[in-house]
Protein backbone atom coordinates (compact mmCIF):
# COMPACT_ATOMS: atom_id res chain seq x y z
CA UNK A 1 0.00 0.00 0.00
CA UNK A 2 1.26 3.45 -0.91
CA UNK A 3 1.91 5.78 2.01
CA UNK A 4 0.18 9.14 1.96
CA UNK A 5 0.96 12.31 3.87
CA UNK A 6 -2.37 13.82 4.95
CA UNK A 7 -0.71 17.27 4.98
CA UNK A 8 -0.68 17.10 1.18
CA UNK A 9 -4.48 17.01 1.05
CA UNK A 10 -5.77 20.11 -0.73
CA UNK A 11 -7.52 22.57 1.61
CA UNK A 12 -10.53 22.51 -0.72
CA UNK A 13 -11.49 19.22 0.99
CA UNK A 14 -11.55 20.72 4.50
CA UNK A 15 -15.24 21.35 3.88
CA UNK A 16 -17.34 18.34 4.85
CA UNK A 17 -19.78 19.03 2.03
CA UNK A 18 -17.03 19.11 -0.62
CA UNK A 19 -15.54 15.93 0.81
CA UNK A 20 -19.00 14.29 0.72
CA UNK A 21 -19.56 15.41 -2.88
CA UNK A 22 -16.20 13.98 -3.92
CA UNK A 23 -16.86 10.71 -2.10
CA UNK A 24 -20.23 10.31 -3.81
CA UNK A 25 -18.69 10.97 -7.22
CA UNK A 26 -15.87 8.51 -6.54
CA UNK A 27 -18.41 5.82 -5.65
CA UNK A 28 -20.98 6.56 -8.37
CA UNK A 29 -19.24 8.22 -11.30
CA UNK A 30 -21.47 10.83 -12.92
CA UNK A 31 -24.34 12.08 -10.72
CA UNK A 32 -27.05 14.66 -11.45
CA UNK A 33 -27.49 17.75 -9.26
CA UNK A 34 -30.77 16.71 -7.62
CA UNK A 35 -29.48 13.27 -6.64
CA UNK A 36 -26.23 14.73 -5.36
CA UNK A 37 -28.09 17.39 -3.35
CA UNK A 38 -30.40 14.78 -1.81
CA UNK A 39 -27.51 12.50 -0.87
CA UNK A 40 -25.55 15.34 0.75
CA UNK A 41 -28.71 16.83 2.32
CA UNK A 42 -27.78 20.41 1.46
CA UNK A 43 -29.74 23.35 0.04
CA UNK A 44 -29.56 24.35 -3.62
CA UNK A 45 -27.53 27.46 -2.83
CA UNK A 46 -25.10 25.65 -0.56
CA UNK A 47 -24.56 22.89 -3.15
CA UNK A 48 -24.01 25.43 -5.92
CA UNK A 49 -21.36 27.24 -3.89
CA UNK A 50 -19.42 24.07 -3.10
CA UNK A 51 -19.78 22.60 -6.58
CA UNK A 52 -18.50 25.83 -8.11
CA UNK A 53 -15.40 25.72 -5.86
CA UNK A 54 -14.70 22.12 -6.86
CA UNK A 55 -15.20 23.00 -10.53
CA UNK A 56 -12.94 26.08 -10.33
CA UNK A 57 -10.27 23.93 -8.65
CA UNK A 58 -10.42 21.49 -11.55
CA UNK A 59 -11.63 18.53 -9.48
CA UNK A 60 -15.04 18.11 -11.12
CA UNK A 61 -16.48 18.59 -14.59
CA UNK A 62 -20.02 19.72 -15.39
CA UNK A 63 -22.29 18.56 -18.21
CA UNK A 64 -25.59 20.33 -18.86
CA UNK A 65 -28.27 18.61 -20.91
CA UNK A 66 -32.04 18.27 -21.22
CA UNK A 67 -34.32 15.39 -20.22
CA UNK A 68 -37.97 15.68 -21.20
CA UNK A 69 -37.39 19.36 -22.03
CA UNK A 70 -36.06 20.05 -18.50
CA UNK A 71 -32.46 21.07 -17.84
CA UNK A 72 -30.34 18.47 -16.04
CA UNK A 73 -26.82 19.10 -14.74
CA UNK A 74 -24.40 16.21 -14.22
CA UNK A 75 -21.16 16.22 -12.25
CA UNK A 76 -18.19 13.86 -12.48
CA UNK A 77 -14.64 13.84 -11.21
CA UNK A 78 -11.88 14.98 -13.53
CA UNK A 79 -8.51 13.27 -13.77
CA UNK A 80 -7.24 15.74 -11.15
CA UNK A 81 -10.17 14.81 -8.88
CA UNK A 82 -9.45 11.11 -8.94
Amino acid sequence: MKSYDYKELDEIFHSRIRLAISSILIANGEVDFVTLKNLVKATDGNMNTHLKKLEESGYIAVTKTFADRKPVTYYRLTKAGN
